[in-house]
């Protein structure tokens, strides 16, 4: 019997008689033909574009201080806003996209991508920087957050292969931005200003699938007319469950364990007596790993009920990297970084596991934001001790500790966040 129906048994004699009896709800328009592979290639544009702007930055960070005339102080701000802009941002996209819906707040997110990558080079201060950076930052935490909730929504039945694309697109992004910025900026005339502007226009590209994805969500929601909107609580409460905090708390320790690597591997290599331009292409290799992993590991996690299995040999492979750095870390310098790449693929694993551990859209959205919001919030302090550590000891040995230390409870925490459950099932919510 339908709900409308159900519901119009359960009202009073009266109010029975008095209402008009509903017509059924029209079904759902069909998805033209074209959606599912400009979806793809949307997918894999956004994940191109969550990265270079902050890789792009650090190629040639020591250049933009100068032109800009940052302190240290300041310097060490910029370091640390992606992360905070992530946790930030990421909060809203929840609300964002109950209102306007999941692709239309993805496009947004591009458009910001793109105009805050614009502006950036043509700051005159510190101040102006830090805006149009925050503001690409804040499309690039929307997009972050909602990507997850894309894949559930239009491919349900291959949310591991898809995370894996786009988990792909993403690691392949970080590391272009960080080996091609450089050269590009030598060849372009050797400005820091062009070097940065060339990655705007590979977010302007990625803006052009999302208009035609948007429109095509919202011609769709449009020809579900009488179909009950979604309440604005709609989705389970993630802070409830055991689950979600461990998915957040897993999300938060893998962050920190790759903003520690991007930050501080090269200079570990030199202080061990590697020349800089080999400890540049070390950290490359150790990126460049993610590349095909990112795509191995979240069909792979897709097709297995729990994946602790998984976050338990990512883990272990991290815990060999970091013994290596610390007894031997020029001499098996290559092993090493292979060994960390591996270690560092816990983020498609998790992005994997937000997609799987919730039932719908609705319950992804909520906890794809739990997670990474909070996630990012734990990792803000990571690079920022390990420096401290490092700078007062005088070596590696102490921050090398802390950092083989931090896999253990990572370690745990995936066990726990891979288990074959649901959110809407530990908070005792309906499908």
């Amino acid at each position: 019997m339908p709900d409308e129906e159900v519901q119009t048994l359960n009202r009073p004699q009266a109010a029975r008689t008095a209402a008009p009896r509903s017509l059924p709800a029209p079904a759902a328009a069909p998805q033209p033909a074209w959606l599912g592979p400009v979806l793809l290639v949307g997918i894999v544009l956004a994940a191109l574009n969550l990265r270079p702007a902050i890789t792009s930055l650090g190629a040639l960070f020591e250049e933009t201080r100068e032109g800009l005339g940052m302190s240290g102080t300041v310097a060490g701000l910029v370091t640390s806003v992606p992360a905070l802009c992530f946790a930030v941002f990421g909060v809203t996209a929840p609300r964002l996209s109950r209102r306007f819906g999941p692709a239309a707040v993805v496009c947004a997110g591009m458009a910001a991508v793109a105009a805050g990558l614009l502006i950036r080079p043509f700051a005159t201060n510190a101040a102006g920087f830090l805006a149009a950076s925050a503001l690409t930052l804040a499309g690039i935490a929307l997009t972050n957050v909602l990507l997850p909730v894309i894949v559930k929504r239009w491919f349900p039945d291959r949310v591991g292969t898809m995370t894996g694309l786009y988990s792909m697109a993403l690691a392949a992004g970080t590391s272009l931005a960080a080996a091609a910025t450089v050269p590009m900026t030598r060849g372009l005339g050797g400005s820091w200003r062009t070097g940065l502007l060339v990655w705007a226009f590979l977010a302007l590209v990625a803006v052009l699938p999302w208009l035609a994805i948007a429109a095509a969500a919202r011609k769709e929601k449009a020809a579900a007319t009488g179909v009950p909107a979604a309440r604005p609580d709609a989705g389970p409460g993630v802070v409830r469950s055991r689950t979600a905090w461990a998915l957040a708390c897993y999300f938060g320790l893998q962050a920190t364990g790759a903003y520690i690597t991007m930050g501080w591997l090269p200079q570990i290599f030199r202080d061990a007596g590697v020349s800089a331009s080999t400890a540049g292409i070390l950290l490359a290799v150790t990126m460049v790993m993610g590349v095909p992993l990112a795509f191995i590991i979240p069909g792979l996690a897709g097709r297995m009920k729990n994946q602790g299995p998984i976050a338990v040999v990512l883990g272990l492979f991290g815990l060999a990297g970091y013994l290596g750095l610390y007894f031997a870390p020029a001499a098996g310098a290559w092993a090493w970084v292979l060994m960390l790449g591996v270690s560092n693929c816990a983020f498609p694993l998790v992005i994997t596991m937000i997609g799987l551990r919730a039932k719908s859209p609705a319950g992804v959205v909520k906890l794809s934001a739990f997670a990474q919001s909070t996630g990012y919030l734990i990792s803000i302090p990571g690079p920022l001790v390990v420096g401290v550590l490092y700078q007062h000891s005088g070596g590696w040995d102490l921050p090398l500790a802390l950092m083989a230390g931090l896999l253990v409870p990572q370690i745990v925490l995936g066990i726990l966040a891979g288990r074959d459950r649901t959110i809407e099932d530990e908070c005792g919510m309906r499908d």
